[in-house]
């Protein structure tokens, strides 16, 4: 019998059964339905197990979620799309899975998060439960921690996000070689890079309200991370070296520039 799993979806938020494998489930997610607003999928493995018990429907899993009459699996059975990430303990996320726009994905593993390495500036891409890019003077796990504080007027229950390269800007973001920065409008980045270094008494600055340009993978630097005030669980990005030789298809398909940027 084929085993059902669960997925939790950030691009859109949802919770969802399905029959398929993470790789067919990327693949059908990012290709074979509209549902998206984007081509790019973004989806954790969820284990049944450690749900909170009674705050999802998963009586309706072995209901709705069975084989078609010609032997087909079921591709989707939605269980939530409202405050899903906040509702699914952090315990419960098995490996992250990022599927390019051509439906390839890649299965990133949790890891052990080491802290910063020194770094003064960084540039964040949150996903869920909101999308906006974000200049930080803080590491991921102060970031998280910061954003995450519910004695700070906007906050967030949980939240995932990628941090991304600067380049040159992390260190002058005035002068500061750009290289192939993909983002739009460097000229705010800059400004508002050099504002936080200034030390105008934030640690953080929006840059976009939502990064429209999709995912920008090829721009990943450490990793994705997930987490709230008590549980914090990084998921490390290969490096380009790893990524051409073990990930070639999917690395390929990850640096194809997205039509709308």
């Amino acid at each position: 019998m084929t085993a059902t799993h669960l997925y939790l979806s950030l691009i859109p938020q949802a919770l969802i059964a399905s029959m398929l494998e993470p790789s067919s489930f990327g693949r059908y997610y990012a290709v074979g339905t509209r549902v998206h607003s984007r081509g790019e999928a973004i989806f954790f493995e969820v284990d049944p197990g450690q749900l909170p018990v009674g705050e999802f429907p998963l009586e309706l899993v072995p209901q709705r979620c069975v084989a078609k009459a010609d032997g087909r699996p079921k591709k989707s059975v939605y269980l939530s799309i409202y405050r899903v990430l906040s509702r699914i303990p952090v315990a419960a996320l098995g490996k992250l899975y990022l599927v390019t726009r051509d439906g390839r994905t890649l299965a990133l593993e949790r890891a052990e998060y080491t802290g910063d390495q020194g770094r003064r500036t960084h540039l964040y891409q949150e996903f869920c439960p909101i999308d906006p890019m974000v200049a930080s003077l803080l590491a991921p796990l102060e970031f998280c921690r910061a954003i995450t504080d519910p004695a700070r007027p906007v906050h967030v229950p949980r939240i995932v996000f990628s941090e991304l390269a600067l380049r040159g800007l992390a260190t002058d973001p005035v002068n500061g070689l750009a290289n192939d920065l993909p983002y739009p409008n460097l000229s705010h980045l800059r400004d508002v890079l050099a504002d936080l270094l200034e030390g105008n008494g934030k640690d953080s600055k929006l840059v976009l309200k939502q990064a429209g340009g999709g995912v920008f993978y090829r721009m990943i630097r450490g990793g994705f991370y997930v987490g709230d005030q008590r549980d914090f669980a990084f998921y490390r990005f290969p490096a380009v070296a790893e990524l051409e030789a073990h990930h070639y298809s999917w690395w390929r398909s990850a640096q194809t520039p997205a039509l709308d940027i």
